[in-house]
């Protein structure tokens, strides 16, 4: 889902409570009793999705730090990697949508992340297309984007994002996490999840480091759920496609390190299907809009 309206006309659009901050209309927090986190009984765990990608520009530092604000330690995000090698926090395989390339490099069409290096990607507004509050913001790269995760103490589903575009992206995507502190016991058991649509890259990622915890993207027949649980610990389906009964498929197996396996379902970004969804009995949720989940079905 692409989210492209500004906070406000978001906020309207998904029947928001809002408290304006500064001038600009923002969700309003929860209070302390309700810190995503705080208990298990809670709800689902809900994820931003991109950060809290419906009040700031997906994938930014910006969107995260306002999940953080809002009471979300989980977010999600989308790696790819530049023409010169840097490993970069973006969603689509071009520029196009979420930043000002076409003005900056005309001449570049299709304007492909692979295309471009570091240092011309770093050059990019990417706030401006959501809203002129966040004129200026850049693309992260995946360095930058796990320090401020650390330093908000927020925990993150990582999502490989198009790895036949980028042979090798999977190991050079683990040296970043090590090299930024993400792979020691701490950060492996309790705050860290990676993902992909392709079956292949996930294997690759838990035949590196069995020790982490990985989920496949997508949504596979009954039949071959044993196949995933030998590699993966998680299965993240589209909400339109799954059913209680194959909730409960999933859970009747047990993944990769031995324990039952999980469902974290997306994009969900209003109240009556975050309800659908829990009865279901998936585990997580992940949301452009947390604080409207987390509203709906309670969550952490």
């Amino acid at each position: 889902m692409y989210v492209r309206t500004a906070a406000a006309a978001a906020a309207a659009f998904l029947g928001l409570t809002l408290t304006v901050l500064g001038g600009t209309a923002w969700p309003a927090a929860t209070g302390p009793g309700s810190s995503p986190g705080s208990s298990g009984l809670l709800g689902p765990t809900v994820y931003a999705h991109r950060g809290a990608s419906a009040y700031a520009p997906e994938n930014t530092l910006a969107a995260i730090d306002l999940a953080m604000r809002l009471g979300f330690d989980w977010v999600e995000n989308d790696v790819q990697r530049t023409k010169d090698g840097e490993l970069v926090v973006v969603h689509d395989d071009t520029l196009a949508r979420t930043t000002d390339v076409e003005q900056v490099f005309p001449d570049r069409k299709p304007w492909r992340v692979k295309d471009f290096t570091a240092a011309e990607i770093a050059r990019l507004d990417a706030g401006s297309w959501f809203s002129p509050r966040f004129a200026g913001a850049r693309v992260p790269t995946l360095r930058q984007y796990m320090e401020r995760v650390q330093d908000n103490h927020q925990r993150l589903l990582l999502e490989i994002k198009k790895p036949e575009l980028y042979p090798g992206i999977e190991e050079q995507t683990l040296r970043v996490l090590r090299e930024t502190g993400w792979l020691d016991a701490r950060h492996v058991s309790r705050r860290l999840v990676v993902q992909s649509f392709s079956a292949d890259s996930v294997r690759v990622v838990h035949r590196l480091r069995p020790d982490l915890v990985t989920a496949f993207l997508g949504t596979p027949t009954v039949a071959d759920l044993p196949k995933y649980a030998e590699f993966t610990d998680r299965i993240n389906p589209w909400h339109t496609t799954i059913s209680a009964d194959w909730v409960a498929a999933v859970h009747a197996l047990r993944g990769a390190h031995g324990r039952t396996m999980e469902v974290d379902t997306w994009i969900v970004d209003d109240a009556p299907t975050a309800r659908k969804v829990r009865e279901m009995g998936v585990d997580g949720i992940i949301t452009n809009a947390p604080d409207v989940v987390r509203g709906a079905v309670g969550g952490f």
